[in-house]
């Protein structure tokens, strides 16, 4: 093809299409629809298969254009030249030339430039229905338009064009629904970012004498990964709330950890006093756990144990090694009583044998029906008993109280016995019984007189007194008749 016969595009033409040679006629397709270069373009080239690639899209390709001659010719025509005109609005505008070629290869040449341009319209739009970045199909759609402008191709230029402005349209709502979209998930990340520095701040705000530290260090460590990952995956929030959030959180992390160094340096302190004091303790408790002077050194032990108690705890571990010492002493010495104790018991064993018979004897005395034989036999108990000596410890209580019920008895009997025959006694209640007697006349008399001259409010008050001093006479009676 000499340099005539190649296309002549008002614009910058595409590839070269390549012609027949110019001694051999190029043919021109009979059919009257002519396969587009995108049929050419949308041919499977072979390929190796990848096994770990991804699988392809299963979204379909947009149906392949081809070109009708037949409405090619509504919007253009082709002069003997080459030239070809595009009729838009009424008005013609030269596309371009291609001498050389038949009109109809030539017409088609141009309108499978315009169908290409349709081509890439239904893959836009198929983006968008398919929900793909409004940026990139926006600019995508603008060249397109672009190309329209240029007026290179021959076609229906203004349905392709209302075309692209549904398309702008489509995009303006997608754009508003992609925009609110995101505004929704960038307020979703804004709470939770806020939700961390909450709750680490909350952490950080804790009574340090109650905070549990293991967990809420824990916590606070799982907020810190929580932070990072939402800043390395998540919505970018913008500088200035996401430097206000992090100067936040920060802050909360950095009280958190003063507040701890301060709470275990103070608790070390606390620590290594209570330990001080239990050494101290401790060594007391050892020093006294081969003392034989047994009522001492054990009030000595109830002391220690007292401001054990009262002494501070140490940690749990060194507080328990500490314990398991003193009470090591402890142990030491009370086996060592307890020893001696069971030697005295298995020595006073024949005792205890000895005062269980004087006891028996004893309780034959009561009940006391003849004083003077009662003390008499009690005071040869009682001689024998000391002689008798101690008896083991967890009888001595036992028979004491027994001898201690013989000996309240024959006092009580002893006491009684006075009472009766004390002279002074029986001589106030004769002297009471006479001024009784004396007095119950009298209101005998008082009575009589009353009730002789019709005073009855007299007479009333005379018997309620006679009455009260007959029962005093009873009971006067009766405690003379036991004194004599």
């Amino acid at each position: 093809m000499t340099e005539s016969q190649k296309p002549d595009d008002t614009a910058a033409p595409e590839a070269a299409v390549p012609s027949p040679s110019p001694s051999v006629p190029s043919p021109v397709p009979s059919p009257s629809r002519i396969p587009s270069p995108a049929a050419f373009a949308a041919k499977p080239k072979p390929a190796v298969t990848d096994p770990a690639a991804p699988a392809p899209s299963a979204t379909p390709a947009p149906p392949v254009p081809t070109v009708s001659l037949a409405e090619a010719s509504k919007w253009g025509r082709v002069e003997g030249d080459g030239h070809v005109f595009l009729t838009i609005d009424g008005e013609e505008h030269p596309v371009g030339q291609y001498p050389g070629v038949s009109a109809d290869e030539a017409l088609a040449y141009f309108a499978r430039k315009f169908e290409d341009v349709l081509a890439q319209v239904a893959l836009l739009e198929q983006r968008v229905s398919s929900h793909a970045a409004v940026a990139d199909v926006r600019k995508a759609a603008s060249h397109l338009r672009a190309q329209l402008a240029e007026r290179a191709m021959v076609g229906d230029l203004r349905s392709a064009e209302a075309r692209l402005d549904a398309l702008e349209g489509s995009l303006t709502e997608a754009e508003a629904a992609e925009k609110a979209q995101h505004e929704a998930a960038r307020a979703q990340e804004l709470e939770r970012r806020e939700a961390i520095v909450a709750e680490a701040e909350q952490i950080s705000g804790q009574d340090p004498e109650r905070t549990q530290w293991k967990s809420s260090g824990a916590r606070m460590n799982e907020l810190f990964e929580e932070w990072k990952t939402s800043q390395k995956s998540g919505l970018r929030l913008g500088r200035g709330a996401e430097d206000a959030l992090w100067k936040r959180f920060r802050a909360a992390r950095t009280q958190f950890d003063r507040h701890r160094r301060a709470y275990f340096s103070q608790l070390d302190s606390i620590n290594a006093q209570a330990k001080a004091a239990k050494e101290k303790l401790i060594a007391e408790a050892e020093t006294l756990q081969s003392s034989t002077e047994w009522g001492w050194a054990a009030g000595e032990y109830r002391r220690l144990m007292d401001e054990w108690k009262a002494a501070p705890r140490a940690s749990r571990k060194e507080d328990d090694a500490l314990w398991v010492r003193f009470r090591a002493a402890q142990n030491a010495f009370f086996e060592a009583r307890q020893a001696a104790n069971d030697a005295v018991d298995r020595e006073y064993s024949a005792n205890l044998k000895v005062k269980e018979g004087l006891l028996e004897e004893a309780q034959r005395i009561l009940p006391v029906r003849d004083l003077a034989v009662a003390k008499k036999a009690l005071q040869s108990i009682r001689e024998r008993w000391e002689e008798a000596g101690r008896v083991p410890r967890a009888d001595m209580g036992r028979i004491e109280a027994g001898l201690r019920k013989v000996e309240d008895a024959v006092a009580q009997a002893e006491h009684e016995n006075w009472r009766r025959t004390d002279p002074e006694t029986k001589a106030r209640t004769d002297s009471a019984l006479t001024q009784l007697e004396a007095s119950i006349a009298g209101l005998e008399d008082d009575l009589a007189r009353a009730e002789a001259k019709g005073h009855a409010r007299d007479a009333t008050k005379a018997r309620e007194a006679l009455e009260a001093r007959r029962a005093w006479l009873e009971t006067l009676q009766k405690a003379a008749h036991e004194l004599g």
